[in-house]
């Protein structure tokens, strides 16, 4: 399996002059799937931590572009990863809205942690999956048939909520307080590095 580094990924965002706050975004997603996998790795899991980590970072790749061409960014987002050798990182990311099976097992994969992540954190914000799907459904739901859908989604996804969790010490609850607010600080200088030093070699 083939992944791109920390740095790669941040190349690859910059590439795609990603907006701010979707950066951000993305960087709040990679800390709570990361931190997530970790511990459920001690609870005996064999997560790929590595795979998490850059489909995390890389989720909402084609988000900023798809403003404008109003493309699936989740789809895009997979086949943009894939052609550039990254088929499993693609993998993940073409499911982080919707996954392909929701699965009843005790076991949790990587594609799960995307998923759920991403529907953890509003903006830059760690916030439960109620704040979340309220959020969705007053941008998203314009018609009474979306608003069925994305319930149904909701539904399955705290499904997803309690199968991690079964076997960890904390509550979902808890994140917002086990993860600090501003824990991102150091992952975003990192990012703003790399797209200088991006930039400054293609002048």
């Amino acid at each position: 399996m083939q992944l791109p580094t920390q740095e790669h990924c941040y190349q690859l965002m910059c590439g795609m002059q990603m907006l701010d706050h979707i950066v951000i975004h993305s960087l709040q997603v990679c800390r709570v799937a990361t931190f997530l996998a970790d511990y459920l790795n001690r609870e005996r899991l064999n997560l790929n931590v590595n795979l998490i980590r850059a489909a995390a970072l890389l989720h909402d790749i084609t988000k900023t572009r798809s403003f404008k061409t109003k493309e699936d960014h989740a789809f895009s987002g997979g086949q943009y990863l894939s052609e550039r050798g990254y088929p499993e990182v693609g993998n993940l990311v073409r499911q982080h809205v919707r996954l392909d099976k929701y699965a009843n097992g005790k076991s949790v994969s990587e594609v799960e942690i995307i998923n759920y992540a991403d529907k953890r954190v509003l903006h830059d914000e760690i916030v439960s999956l109620d704040q979340r799907l309220n959020y969705i459904l007053e941008r998203y739901a314009r018609k009474e048939e979306h608003r069925e859908r994305i319930h149904i989604l909701w539904q399955k996804t705290k499904k997803l909520e309690k199968r991690i969790f079964s076997d960890l010490s904390f509550a979902p609850a808890d994140l917002m307080q086990l993860l600090p607010a501003m824990g991102y600080a150091a992952e975003l200088q990192d990012y703003q590095r790399v797209c200088a030093q991006l930039f400054a070699a293609k002048r």
